[in-house]
C-alpha cells in the first residue's frame, strides 16, 4: 500500500509540474497592475492555453487524494517535489540544455531522499490531535498566506511574500487533503466537503500569488523557495496536526530527518537550476 501510495504520490507530482510549466508565460502576458488582484485570474481564465495548463494540474488532485489515503503525510509531500526531475528531462530534450553536476547531484539527492522517506517511513495514522492543534496550525498557515495582500501598495515587499505565500497555499492544501482523506475513512462526508473548501481557498490564493510573482521575477527565484516551502511546511505540521510519530522511525526520526534533508536539498537546487528554469520560461515559445 505504501509502495502504491508513492506512486501515486509521484504521478500526481509529473501533472503539478507539467501545469507548472505551461502556465508560467501566459501569467507574464498579464500587466504588472494586476499582480496580487482577482482580475489577474480573470484575465487568465480566458486564456484558452491557461485554462488546459490549469486542467492537467487539476488532474494530479485526485492521485494525491489516493496517495494521502495509502500513504502518510510525511511520505507523500516529499514524493510531490520528484516532479521537477521531469521539467529538467523537458529542459534536456526539448530546449537542449546541458545538465551539470548540480543538476545530475539534484536528482540524486532526490531519489535518494524519497527512497529513504519510504524506508522510514512513518505509520499511517487517520486520527488528528485535535481542533486545538489544528486551530494553531490553520494561523501558522494563514498569516503567511495572506501577508503579501496586506503590503499590496509596497510591491516590492509583496512580490517576495507572493513567493513565500504561494508554498504556504500549496502547503496548505495538502495539510486539508489529508484531514479530508482523514474524515471520508471515517465516514464523516459533511467534514470532509469543509475540509474540501478549505483546499480550494487555499488553493486558489496560492495559484493566485504564485503567477503575480512568476509576472515579476524570473522562475529561477520563484520555484525554489515556492516548493522549498511547500515540501517542509505538512512535514514539519504532520507530528503536531495528524500524531504521525517518527520516534518508532530507524534512529528514532534521524534517517528520516536526513532523507527529507536530502530531499529538500535536492528540490532547492534543482527548482532554481537554469535547465529547469529554462522550461518554464520557454513554455509557450512556439505558442
Amino acid at each position: 500500500m505504501l509502495a502504491l501510495g508513492i506512486i501515486c504520490a509521484i504521478g500526481a507530482s509529473a501533472l503539478y509540474n507539467t501545469s507548472i510549466a505551461l502556465q508560467a508565460l501566459e501569467a507574464r502576458q498579464v500587466g504588472h497592475e494586476h499582480a496580487l488582484r482577482v482580475s489577474l485570474i480573470g484575465r487568465l481564465i480566458r486564456n484558452p492555453r491557461w485554462l488546459v495548463a490549469t486542467l492537467i494540474g487539476l488532474l494530479g488532485w485526485p492521485l494525491e487524494i489516493v496517495a494521502l489515503l495509502l500513504a502518510p503525510l510525511t511520505v507523500v509531500q516529499p514524493c510531490l517535489a520528484s516532479g521537477l526531475v521531469l521539467l529538467l528531462w523537458l529542459g534536456v530534450t526539448r530546449l537542449g540544455e546541458r545538465p551539470g553536476r548540480r543538476e545530475y547531484g539534484a536528482v540524486a539527492a532526490i531519489v535518494v531522499g524519497v527512497g529513504g522517506i519510504a524506508w522510514a517511513a512513518p505509520e499511517r495514522t487517520t486520527s488528528n490531535a485535535g481542533a486545538v492543534p489544528i486551530a494553531i496550525a490553520v494561523v501558522l498557515v494563514t498569516i503567511p498566506i495572506l501577508a503579501p495582500y496586506a503590503m499590496r501598495g509596497r510591491p516590492a515587499a509583496a512580490g517576495t511574500l507572493a513567493i513565500v505565500a504561494a508554498g504556504f497555499g500549496y502547503a496548505w492544501t495538502a495539510i486539508a487533503s489529508k484531514l479530508l482523506t482523514d474524515q471520508l475513512s471515517a465516514g464523516s462526508l459533511l467534514v470532509a466537503v469543509a475540509w474540501l473548501a478549505t483546499a480550494a481557498a487555499s488553493e486558489g490564493l496560492a495559484l493566485l500569488s504564485e503567477m503575480s510573482a512568476l509576472g515579476r521575477r524570473p522562475a529561477t527565484q520563484v520555484a525554489p523557495v515556492m516548493f522549498a516551502v511547500q515540501v517542509t511546511v505538512p512535514v514539519i505540521l504532520a507530528p503536531l496536526i495528524f500524531e504521525e510519530s517518527w520516534s518508532g522511525t530507524p534512529g528514532g526520526g534521524v534517517a528520516l530527518c536526513v532523507a527529507l534533508l536530502l530531499v529538500l536539498v535536492g528540490v532547492v537546487a534543482l527548482a532554481g537550476s537554469k535547465a529547469v528554469g529554462a522550461v518554464i520560461e520557454s513554455a509557450h515559445a512556439d505558442d
